[in-house]
């Protein structure tokens, strides 16, 4: 077992390189930052906003800039109220409408409304007006729900996403339309100098002084391809090797083993969140690669009491993809899929 006084010898505070914590000095995205305020600017004047659309590959700051917005306004707005939906673990219409019921009236919403219908009604007799993040909004089993929050005149959404036309997929031109009016913010992946300075927060705030050489995070940020969210998980893993070595400091060997296994650990945590479909498909992928989409959904009809349509599956896809825990080859009917490079294979 690890004593916790040489723990304490590398890392300060290891809740800083939780995927959740966002730095109150946050430096990073200045101008999508500047462009989700002015658009949501209007509600602190008690106008209406444009709803917004957060898009871009993972690992690029959608969840952590809309989570800094919403503290932001939580500081300099008093009569404003905020709520955040995870998609990965509230993706049916029930589930978004219950947890902004419950972020507005607090935990005495539990044993309340029980149906949709009245948790919509809850929510369309709301006065003060309520900004909703929809995180991972492209995991949403029935993405129309956007349309019915766009129209509650109280909320206004902050939808993320990988693409936006995942989320729009399935729905009607008449919603599609509708949706269509929200603000884009495209998030691109990180350059190498951005990376540098969101981990050297992570330094800051995280590890104890002098234990990790600039370099040596110049080069986690340089290995992680514009991706934060896997050059944190090498940072952290860096610390983590030193600290079970009985290291001083971290080490180059720590920090080369961790770039190493970072990415696979990310890939394995989002495993760990796809829903039952996904997991099936993912699995299939893996028991046949290469596999084409058309085999692949056979396969999965056949497996799944209650399958999705052929539509969906082709979304699942390519968000396994976007997360690269697959990857493709070819195009049309000659497209192929793989499990990626760093994926875990199913035991």
């Amino acid at each position: 077992m690890l004593h916790r006084s040489h723990r304490n010898e590398i890392v300060a505070n290891a809740a800083v390189f939780d995927a959740g914590w966002v730095p109150a000095d946050f430096r990073s995205r200045d101008a999508e930052l500047n462009t989700m305020a002015t658009a949501l600017e209007p509600i602190l004047d008690g106008e209406p906003a444009s709803g917004l659309f957060l898009h871009g590959p993972s690992g690029t700051g959608k969840t952590s800039s809309s989570q800094y917005l919403l503290e932001k306004l939580d500081e300099h707005a008093g009569h404003l109220e905020t709520a955040t939906v995870n998609c990965w673990s509230n993706h049916s219409r029930y589930r978004v409408l219950r947890r902004i019921v419950e972020a507005v009236d607090g935990p005495r919403a539990r044993t309340r409304d029980h149906a949709a219908a009245a948790l919509q009604e809850r929510l369309a007799d709301l006065e003060t007006p309520t900004v909703v993040v929809l995180d991972e909004a492209d995991q949403l089993d029935e993405p129309d729900v956007l349309y019915t929050l766009y129209e509650l005149p109280a909320l206004h959404v902050v939808a993320t996403a990988n693409t936006k036309a995942d989320v729009l997929l399935g729905l009607d031109e008449r919603i599609q339309s509708r949706l269509r009016t929200f603000h884009d913010v495209h998030f691109a992946p990180y350059t190498a100098a951005e990376l540098d300075v969101i981990l050297q927060q992570r330094v800051d705030h995280g590890l104890q002084p002098d234990v990790i050489e600039a370099a040596q995070v110049r080069q986690i940020a340089r290995a992680a391809n514009g991706n934060a969210r896997d050059a944190i998980a090498a940072l952290d893993g860096a610390a983590q090797q030193a600290v079970e070595d009985g290291a001083e400091r971290i080490r180059d060997t720590h920090v080369e083993t961790a770039i190493e296994t970072a990415s696979r650990a990310v890939r394995s945590e989002t495993l760990d969140r796809l829903n039952d479909h996904q997991h099936a498909i993912y699995e299939i992928v893996a028991a046949t690669e290469p596999a084409s989409p058309g085999a692949i959904y056979e396969r999965y009809a056949d497996r799944m009491a209650d399958p999705r349509s052929r539509r969906t599956v082709r979304k699942y896809l390519r968000k396994l993809e976007q997360y690269d825990l697959l990857v493709a080859s070819g195009h049309a009917q000659a497209r192929e899929y793989r499990l990626g490079p760093d994926a875990p294979r199913p035991s």
